[in-house]
């Protein structure tokens, strides 16, 4: 199961939470079941892809790479037929799937400038889902894009403090000042109700990596770290 399923914990909060923030500054529209099941295929796609294009691997991710394709391409085929503006969406995605496929190649993936390419493709996908949604007000939708590259990009630095980076204090010191800017981001442009949630984060950089928690609790912490921005998100944007 392991060559099929995922195991980053923190990558499906990556992709849900931008497609509920497209959600929650529109209207859900039936499209958006098709799309969710042909983002999340995209999702499952990319992995084994991504694990063949680094380990060389052939014989063990390509049943995996088939078989999402064969699962993917009907449900993509579908949205352009039905929404064919959908097009324009995905062609930044290219590019950015291609910075990960080289630092796969390269089996450098815990790049940061790789893990910010991931997060501004997942990121993204605030405006295909609001565009389908029939959102009025562009500006929420750019701001909510925003949120998620920036408390994303936040977390990424978090977690290297506490994995790769965390005997290397200028990472921990990056970390909490870059939470300290988005504080100030988020109070500029967020409901006043964020202000808790955006605390909450800014002490889970200074006092998390101090606790030498497991990878594995790190990424189901932020699922409800991420639970929790969403929350502030839908009953006050």
């Amino acid at each position: 199961m392991k060559r099929y399923i995922p195991n980053q914990h923190g990558a499906w909060a990556m992709l849900v939470l931008p497609f509920l923030f497209g959600l929650a500054a529109s209207q859900g529209k039936w499209p958006h079941i098709p799309l969710f099941l042909t983002w999340l295929l995209l999702y499952l796609f990319s992995f084994p892809l991504l694990q063949w294009t680094k380990t060389r691997r052939g014989d063990r991710y390509r049943k995996p790479v088939i078989l999402y394709a064969a699962l993917l391409l009907p449900f993509a085929v579908y949205m352009l037929i039905a929404v064919p503006q959908l097009i324009w969406f995905t062609l930044p995605l290219i590019p950015l799937f291609c910075i990960n496929l080289y630092y796969a190649r390269t089996k450098n993936e815990r790049a940061l400038l790789n893990d910010i390419a991931a997060i501004v493709t997942f990121s993204l996908m605030v405006f295909p889902v609001f565009y389908i949604g029939e959102g009025e007000d562009w500006r929420t939708a750019v701001v909510l894009f925003a949120v998620s590259m920036i408390y994303f990009t936040g977390t990424a630095l978090y977690v290297k403090t506490i994995i790769r980076e965390k005997k290397n204090p200028k990472y921990y010191y990056a970390s909490i000042a870059y939470h300290l800017c988005f504080i100030v981001f988020g109070l500029w442009f967020l409901p006043l109700a964020a202000a808790p949630v955006l605390a909450a984060l800014l002490l889970r950089a200074i006092i998390v990596p101090k606790m030498g928690v497991t990878p594995k609790v790190t990424g189901m912490l932020e699922i409800g770290f991420t639970l929790m921005l969403f929350l502030v998100i839908l009953f006050n944007m």
